[in-house]
């Protein structure tokens, strides 16, 4: 029995596969203890025992103790001098035109920075080596200070990790956990690699202790630790000990799954150009997918930059727990405080606040009867309730109000839209919208709107396909190389002797596995500050060409091409999932009548069953469809038919 679980803010969803057929499931997450959802979860679906479990798992662990700073205390180890690199950063403000903007403080607190006397130049040669002395010095002012764990930052260790491996050496006599740079990030710019080590130190006690316990409590079930997989932010699998060891590769591990999931399920639509658009109860993931993945290199989350390759995904606060609130101005905004899986929106029966949960089913377009599949109540009561209270600040009546919050909640949504497509050079309506997530059907339709997307495409079983997506998922690890290197043919000897070292490097990590190597490379007009990564091929220098015109609307074909850092990604591919096809029996497929709020006015629409259509049924909006784990609202002008996988394709 193969299981994706996915632990959300709100909830922790499971997909059960056991070579021909799926089942779904979904229980509150347990923020304090994400491992008692998913324990929970798998027993009332498997019983006492999981002997035959075999799980791939997406975790927010990392991604919480990042947002709320609720990592260790650690110690930065780094080139005498360089101390504050961490703090001053780059010069790049965060946000332009806020005057009032302040700088996210380091992970790492001033008096825990220690330097050292070292150097290596940018070529690699070390010019100052450690001396003993310091290391003797360092250690017993490292014992006073009582980290919980230490990050090693040299500069130019990317180039040649001397001094870090021998630093390295003695602080592991401390007993606590070390990393180090020239080991998770071997390239340049120190500022984000610095960053980046410092973040991996920060979460590495709590990420590591979160997945002893999981698999402890697994096994103490029946189940096989070894047979737990955790999800990368790159969209692959890797073991919970390299997790543990390697936490910041795993901070947008849900997300990631979500991506996986969804292009998946486009190419058997038929439809390669989509963009991706989860909305769960805490946040809106979008992502853009043109005939495949679009990963990247550098991300920023809460104000941490990050120097990991990971899936283009772009996450804001907004979704179906999103707080609708009167700003200082009077104005009305919709999150991004959420209210998460406890006290959840107002229907939920335990919390004040309005969501935009709330909102949905004050409309019409949430079935208190068939939330969750029936088996979760929720109070339409309580939410007009809490609704009437913020109305009246307004001075509007509930449904103006609840409108008022879906309207703002799509801007917000639309934005990162518009950021992850315009803002890339992609149009749009060029594009197919992949909708999903336990709240996105509902928004779907008149977001596509805005955007002016003809399609739309809802997956069967919406709400937990960020858990299917992590079935769909290889295992892979990706390797990284700073080179500096041009177009030349001598240069470009050196890059595939480059290449062949990184592919070693990683087979030592994949002993006894079938692997595939893929490889891309960072390049740069000579003089620029900033890369795009491509494909690696023979005529990569016309790619860049290609990918820069693309990306910024020009290119020099007469300028040098500087290639910066090569990568590989090794793939040792699993176990294919055959996603079943929908059954092609015909039935009867009836529908009920249903009173929905739109555009200001109160309007009858047909509501079906899901779980009744069959391939190439066909029905127009506006409508609702109810399932177990999502509601869709098909808004006016919208034509749909059901294709052979159970997708709804949606068109305008």
């Amino acid at each position: 029995m193969r299981i994706g679980i996915d632990t959300g803010g709100t909830f922790t969803d499971f997909v059960f596969y056991d070579g021909g057929n799926l089942l779904t499931h979904k229980v509150l997450s347990t923020p304090d203890d994400p491992s008692v959802a998913i324990i929970s979860g798998l027993s009332q679906v498997l019983g006492g025992r999981f002997a035959d479990a075999d799980i791939v798992h997406g975790t927010t662990v990392a991604t919480n103790a990042l947002l709320e700073r609720k990592g260790s205390r650690i110690a930065l180890v780094t080139t005498e001098g360089f101390e504050d690199v961490i703090e001053i950063g780059r010069q790049n403000r965060g946000e332009l035109y806020n005057i009032f903007w302040d700088a996210p403080k380091p992970l790492v607190e001033k008096e825990l920075r220690v330097g050292i006397a070292e150097r290596t130049s940018f070529s690699g040669e070390i010019l100052k080596k450690i001396k003993r002395t310091d290391l003797e010095r360092l250690l017993s002012r490292l014992k006073r200070i009582k980290p919980e764990g230490i990050a090693v930052s040299f500069l130019h260790s990317y180039r040649n990790p001397g001094n870090e491996n021998i630093a390295a050496q003695y602080l592991n006599a401390l007993g606590v956990p070390v990393s180090m740079s020239s080991r998770l990030l071997p390239e340049f710019r120190e500022y984000e690699r610095t960053s980046t080590v410092v973040a991996n130190a920060y979460l590495l006690p709590k990420v590591k202790s979160y997945m002893s316990a999981l698999s402890r409590r697994f096994s103490s079930r029946g189940g096989a630790g070894h047979r737990i997989s955790v999800m990368q932010s790159s969209g692959g699998v890797t073991t919970p000990e390299q997790a543990g060891d390697e936490p910041v590769r795993i901070l947008l591990s849900g997300p990631a799954g979500g991506v996986v999931g969804a292009f998946n399920i486009s190419r058997l639509t038929g439809y390669g150009k989509v963009i991706t658009y989860d909305m769960g109860g805490t946040s809106t993931d979008v992502a853009l997918c043109d005939g495949g993945l679009r990963f990247s290199t550098e991300t920023s989350i809460d104000g941490i930059p990050l120097k990991i390759p990971m899936i283009d995904v772009t996450t804001i606060g907004a979704g179906g727990g999103s707080i609708a609130h009167m700003d200082p101005g009077g104005a009305l905004k919709v999150g991004p405080r959420s209210a998460g899986a406890d006290p959840g929106p107002a229907c939920y029966g335990k919390g004040l606040d309005p969501a935009v949960t709330d909102a949905n089913l004050v409309l019409g377009r949430i079935n208190p009867d068939r939330f969750l599949g029936g088996r979760m109540k929720i109070s339409p009561e309580k939410s007009r309730a809490s609704l009437g209270v913020l109305a009246k600040k307004f001075g509007l009546s509930i449904p103006e109000l609840s409108e008022g919050i879906i309207r703002v909640a799509n801007a917000n949504m639309e934005r990162a839209l518009r950021v992850i497509s315009v803002g890339k050079g992609y149009d749009p309506r060029d594009f197919a919208l992949l909708s999903f997530g336990g709240a996105g059907g509902l928004h779907a339709c008149e977001l596509a709107g805005g955007m002016e997307i003809k399609t739309v495409i809802f997956p069967r079983d919406p709400g937990v396909l960020s858990a299917l997506g992590m079935l769909m998922a290889d295992t892979f690890k990706d390797f990284g190389l700073t080179v500096f290197l041009g177009g030349k043919k001598a240069d470009r000897v050196k890059i595939e002797e480059s290449f062949r070292g990184l592919e070693e490097r990683a087979a030592a990590d994949f002993i006894g596995s079938r692997i595939k190597f893929e490889r891309f490379l960072d390049a740069r007009y000579r003089g620029q500050a900033h890369e795009i990564t491509i494909p690696y091929r023979k005529d990569f220098i016309k790619e860049f060409h290609r990918a820069h015109e693309k990306m910024y609307g020009y290119k020099k074909p007469g300028n040098d091409v500087e290639v910066v850092t090569l990568r590989v990604r090794a793939i040792a591919q699993r176990r294919s999932l055959e996603l079943p096809p929908l059954e092609k029996r015909k039935s009867v497929v009836t529908s009920v009548k249903h009173d929905v709020v739109f555009g200001g006015k109160g309007i009858r629409v047909a509501a079906f069953e899901r779980d009744s259509f069959y391939p190439g049924f066909k029905f127009s909006g506006p409508a609702l469809v109810f399932e177990d784990t999502s509601t869709l609202f098909i808004t006016p002008g919208y034509r749909c038919e059901v294709d052979g996988w159970g997708s709804i394709i949606a068109k305008r």
